[in-house]
């Protein structure tokens, strides 16, 4: 038999690691900043450099293998709220397939659809700044859970225009 000294450490051990699990859980995830202003035209983005080891493995890269064009790219989404339907401008900005930057257009006519829009603008960049364009797929973002179908919406004629 384990005798109550053994059993006791091995407790409080894994108590131990279970409270670091948990605290290491409730860590904010680290993401990009959100960018409010409008993001740079292709010719701007061609200047801007890379840095750490993306650039070493961007210039072994003969060229973008993209499915899709470096650029700017703007489309409008339209979703039902309870006010009716609103539309929500989407901006997004695009190098090697990878959102680099997105802003939103808040359209909103409803006082209480332009505040859900407004916060969806807020926190959209954590959603998917360095993400894949084919991997977006937002629902909830910051509180607002209607303006994702409409972002989402405008997404796809973005993938459309940047083929």
């Amino acid at each position: 038999m384990i005798s109550s000294s053994i059993r006791k450490s091995v407790l409080v051990g894994v108590a131990g690691l279970s409270l670091t699990g948990a605290v290491a859980g409730c860590a904010p995830a680290q993401s990009a900043p959100a960018s409010k202003s409008v993001v740079p035209t292709p010719a701007a983005s061609a200047s801007r450099s890379v840095s750490g080891s993306a650039a070493a493995s961007s210039s072994a890269s003969p060229a973008n293998t993209s499915a899709y064009k470096d650029g700017s790219y703007s489309a409008d989404g339209t979703y039902t709220s309870p006010n009716g339907q609103e539309t929500v401008g989407v901006q997004l900005n695009l190098s090697g397939g990878t959102v680099s930057g997105v802003d939103i257009t808040v359209h909103a006519t409803n006082p209480n659809s332009k505040k859900f829009q407004s916060e969806f603008k807020d926190g959209i960049a954590a959603q998917v700044v360095g993400k894949k364009l084919d991997e977006i797929n937002v629902s909830k973002v910051a509180g607002s859970s209607l303006a994702g179908a409409g972002f989402n919406q405008a997404v796809e004629a973005i993938k459309s225009q940047a083929k």
